[in-house]
């Protein structure tokens, strides 16, 4: 006769069962790794963190740039920011994942029960996280040097967002395009030729009629002139920027998603 522990027993109590975890417990999972790989990367940090800090503190306390009127700070804060998106969605996420694809990275994870969908929904969630890291150093920062911010929070938001996908389909699109030495030197190039003629540092007044017209058709162009129209001008919603970020996230991302190469 058996007893009731030995019955639990018999059925299996210790038996493993194996099998994938839930989903959305896969994608949390993926989403803190990819977090603290790059929150652990030197050149990372000094790329999303380091560098636009600088440029926010040095241009603000020096007339490098005329911004015309009113306090610099108030010019360069939402330029900043725009800026921050780029060198965390684009050019850092390129990067990291240009060199992960080299390395037979990116061809073992597609192997395990983690769809492929949900490892980008993974290394988006972390470039999210990342990037409101980086806002909030920022806007304190900025708010110490006097900035003095305008408009919807909510719109704010939205801007942000949009900027997040364009500039992710863009830097997927590159990294599972190119090899990783080209993704590297590309996406460093971007990010500088962005930096000097996508309305960061420099007004788009300063660039002449033709050359200003294909510049604001930019993603970091419309970024960082819809935050400037928020945040300085206290602006209501900058459909138009709107417009060029839906457009270009929605390119990126498809195009992404046609000729990414996992291997």
């Amino acid at each position: 006769m058996t007893t009731t522990t030995e019955t639990a027993y018999a059925a299996g109590a210790f038996t493993p069962r194996p099998g994938a975890a839930p989903l959305p417990r896969m994608i949390r999972a993926q989403a803190l790794l990819e977090t603290k790989l790059l929150l652990r990367n030197g050149e990372q940090l000094l790329l999303t963190v380091v560098i636009p800090a600088l440029l926010l503190v040095l241009f603000s306390a020096v007339d490098i740039v005329d911004t015309g009127a009113g306090k610099s700070v108030d010019f360069l804060t939402p330029g900043i920011l725009a800026l921050a998106v780029l060198s965390t969605a684009f050019t850092g996420q390129a990067i990291a994942t240009g060199f992960e694809r080299r390395y037979g990275v990116l061809k073992r994870l597609g192997a395990s029960p983690l769809p492929r969908w949900a490892l980008m929904t993974a290394k988006t969630c972390s470039v999210l996280v990342t990037e409101v890291l980086q806002i909030a150093l920022l806007t304190v920062i900025a708010l110490l040097l006097g900035w003095s911010p305008h408009g919807d929070p909510l719109t704010v938001a939205l801007l942000l967002l949009l900027g997040t996908a364009a500039f992710s389909g863009l830097g997927l699109l590159m990294a599972g395009t190119l090899r990783a030495e080209a993704t590297l030197a590309a996406a460093n190039l971007v990010f500088l030729l962005l930096l000097v003629g996508g309305g960061v540092l420099v007004p788009m007044d300063k660039f002449s009629g033709g050359v200003r017209s294909a510049l604001e058709l930019l993603p970091i162009s419309a970024l960082s002139d819809g935050l400037r129209d928020v945040l300085q001008q206290g602006a209501g919603t900058p459909w138009g920027d709107l417009g060029i970020l839906a457009v270009w996230a929605v390119l990126g991302l498809a195009a992404a998603a046609r000729f990414f190469r996992w291997e």
